[in-house]
């Protein structure tokens, strides 16, 4: 399958479920426009292969054992917020956050500023920012520190989201949903930047560091929704964004997330991870679905977070026989790896460019362990 994903467009485009807390959209939000944005370094996976084994090798005896996930994880290429020899050399928490705040913000600039082109709009225009990330921190946050910078309004509602890892792209955008509907007529932007390249620490030769070395990237996103009230935009231009859920399972807690460690975040993802989307998605996926009134053959496709070979073979599936949009995942696994919460928004940008019309799955996993879904009508 990977083998035939198309290229990346130009830029411009438990097995039973608990309780599922569902967003349901009253006034109809829609996506007026999307924009991605990736750091200037880019990585092939040989080389990202020389560093492991440079900085891990003489550590590990088993290291050659790991050689193969470099290739086995269907990446091509990588982009990251840092050239290579920055991550050579131990780095402390100053420099992380300060590579962390420089990064992202440069990112978020550069998607917001074409986002916000494309839909006609200038900075002063948008009413509220919700700005997802979990690579790093900044304090003020993220869209505070671009309102100035960018020419946002004073009075303009912020919404910083931290902890959502890799679902963050999907619950991001649901909740730039809710804002879009409880502020109708006005003007929302979504932002989301992950620059997964920092939590690379040298110091630490584990298994679980040589996986995510071989896994993880630098992107951002950023999408301008507005729902226009009831019925009013029905006929308007975009995708809808029609419902939203979340699902966390208990007791799966220490499947994924970070640990505080004294040189940065240490990387927590478990082997399991394939299983649990096997064993328990199906489950919550047929609820969601049921509750749409949908059968699985009423969906014209996916947006699904690649968060790796493993998982985008789970995800396949779990999903059939409904297959569309596969293809555009790996294709973004491909060319841009792992961008935790951003990638989707890649995907979603593939599925628009692409001319792909009807109702679409938009799913992601993440720490909690938690999945992630929408509705989105393309």
């Amino acid at each position: 399958m990977g083998e035939q994903a198309k290229e990346l467009p130009p830029e411009g485009w438990s097995a039973t479920p608990a309780r599922i807390t569902s967003l349901r959209m009253n006034h109809t939000p829609r996506i007026l426009s999307l924009a991605t944005a990736l750091p200037p370094h880019r990585l092939g996976q040989d080389e990202a292969l020389g560093v492991a084994r440079a900085v891990f090798g003489p550590r590990m005896r088993d290291f050659d054992r790991l050689v193969p996930v470099f290739a086995n994880t269907g990446i091509e290429t990588r982009h990251a917020v840092m050239p290579i020899d920055w991550y050579m050399e131990p780095r402390g928490w100053p420099e992380r956050t300060a590579a962390f705040r420089d990064g992202a913000l440069s990112l978020l600039e550069e998607a917001a500023g074409q986002a916000l082109a494309r839909a006609g709009l200038a900075p002063r225009d948008v009413d509220a920012i919700v700005c997802a990330s979990t690579t790093g921190i900044a304090t003020p946050s993220l869209e505070a520190l671009l309102l100035e910078r960018m020419g946002f309004r004073p009075d303009t509602v912020r919404l910083p989201l931290f902890g959502l890892g890799c679902a963050g792209g999907v619950l991001g955008l649901t909740r730039a949903g809710q804002i879009a509907q409880a502020m109708a007529g006005r003007t929302v932007l979504f932002l989301v930047v992950e620059l997964c390249t920092l939590a690379f620490r040298s110091a630490e030769a584990t298994p679980t560091n040589v996986v995510a070395s071989a896994l993880f990237a630098d992107g951002a996103a950023a999408a301008v929704l507005r729902a226009d009230g009831e019925g009013a935009n029905e006929d308007g231009e975009g995708p809808r964004l029609v419902d939203g859920v979340e699902h966390t399972w208990p007791g799966t807690q220490d499947v994924m997330g970070w640990r505080v460690e004294d040189d940065g975040l240490g990387v927590i993802f478990s082997q399991s991870i394939p299983t649990l989307i096997r064993n328990r998605l199906v489950p919550v996926l047929n609820g969601f679905l049921e509750r749409r009134r949908l059968a699985r053959g009423d969906l014209a496709g996916l947006i699904v977070h690649p968060g790796g070979a493993k998982v985008l073979h789970a995800l396949e599936e779990v999903c059939a026989p409904v297959s569309a949009g596969l293809d555009d995942a790996w294709a973004v696994l491909r060319r841009c790896g792992n961008m935790s919460a951003a990638s989707v928004l890649f995907v979603l940008e593939r599925r628009i460019a692409s001319g792909a019309r009807g109702p679409h799955l938009m799913t992601a996993l993440g720490p909690g362990f938690t999945a992630a879904m929408a509705q989105v009508e393309l």
